[in-house]
């Protein structure tokens, strides 16, 4: 271990130690400090923060994420960043009910249960905790998974409320990908029973407390996990927001999950559920993107609140759409997810 340094976070007044052999955003998650974050892989730029004062390193990231003006100027990805001096960091996004909220992540074994076929590219995988484990975590947050024979991970989104007390049922929607490192083994490698190593929570699109605003839920492919737990919420909750959740596919055989969202659904007093189909002209749903369709239902949008997962293109165009109609871009609430870290 390297020596330990004090980290100090502006303007909340929150201060960590932060070992010169761990990222100061791993040092947060391990003391319960819930900053912004996505990738956690120096390519998405959530966890972009301005140094006001110390000597740091940072690891290798994309200059996507953080220009090399920005760097010049004092930017740093707080996901690549070791500290070599206490350090003053100034947050540039954080959510103040998040910062003190957070649930330190471990590293858990489980086995598989089940690997389902949901549609000819969706497979529902769930995942059994070793019963003396226990994963908390909130709706939203996704874990990492450690791809079996490598020192890679892969992250995924649970689609399913967090089990009370050890052991319990993780649950995942993956979308398969030719060749993909994790989703290639979900064809005919991955069986019952076959041991995978979990580590998290992660992610910060949790559901906020504002019973006065509306919500817009809105995904695209595989990012119907996170969304479909935070209905899964909603409806144990019994919620009495204004609730719509815009869903986009290519075609009706990419629709899946209708009867679980539809059973949440009745439980919700204002919900309507409108997919969206971006290549199928029967008539049988809306067709467009997503946004198209969400532009033509919605009005002003200043006093809702969004909750966002799907391709990067999709979440940027929905970013776009939202604040044009009026909401507050800090009420717009998604994680980003490089190619390797595919939701």
């Amino acid at each position: 271990m390297g020596d330990k340094h004090r980290i100090r976070f502006e303007p909340v007044g929150i201060e960590i130690e932060a070992d010169e052999d761990e990222t100061v955003l791993d040092a947060a998650f391990r003391q319960g400090v819930g900053l912004m974050h996505g990738c956690k892989e120096g390519q998405c730029s959530s966890c972009k923060s301005f140094l006001l004062e110390g000597e740091q390193q940072m690891e290798r990231y994309s200059t996507f994420a953080l220009a090399e003006y920005e760097s010049e100027e004092g930017y740093v990805l707080l996901c690549r960043t070791h500290a070599y001096s206490d350090l003053t960091v100034e947050l540039i996004n954080y959510d103040e009910e998040m910062l003190l909220g957070g649930i330190p992540p471990r590293q858990v074994g489980t086995t598989v249960s089940t690997v389902e076929p949901l549609t000819h590219d969706i497979v529902r995988l769930t995942l059994a905790v070793t019963p003396t484990d226990e994963l908390p975590y909130r709706t939203g947050q996704y874990v990492d998974i450690k791809v079996p024979g490598t020192q890679q991970w892969r992250s995924f989104s649970m689609a399913g409320p967090p089990a009370e007390g050890p052991g319990g049922t993780l649950e995942f929607l993956i979308k398969r990908y030719p060749g993909g490192l994790f989703s290639g083994l979900l064809g005919d490698t991955l069986r019952p029973g076959d041991p995978l190593t979990v580590k998290g929570p992660y992610g910060t699109c949790v559901m906020r407390d504002a019973p006065d605003r509306d919500l817009i839920l809105l995904a695209g492919g595989a990012g119907m996990a996170p969304i479909l737990a935070q209905l899964s919420g909603l409806a144990v909750t019994g919620t009495a927001r204004r609730t719509r959740f815009y869903y986009g596919a290519r075609t009706e055989r990419d629709l899946f999950a209708l009867d679980e969202i539809a059973g949440h659904g009745s439980r919700i007093a204002d919900f309507a559920f409108v997919p969206a189909l971006s290549e199928d002209t029967s008539g049988a749903y809306e067709q467009g993107l997503i946004t198209e369709v969400v532009d033509r239902h919605e009005g002003d949008l200043s006093g809702s609140d969004a909750y966002l997962c799907g391709p990067p293109p999709m979440c940027d165009a929905a970013l776009e759409l939202l604040t044009r109609k009026g909401m507050p871009e800090e009420r717009i609430f998604l994680d980003k997810f490089t190619t390797s870290t595919d939701t």
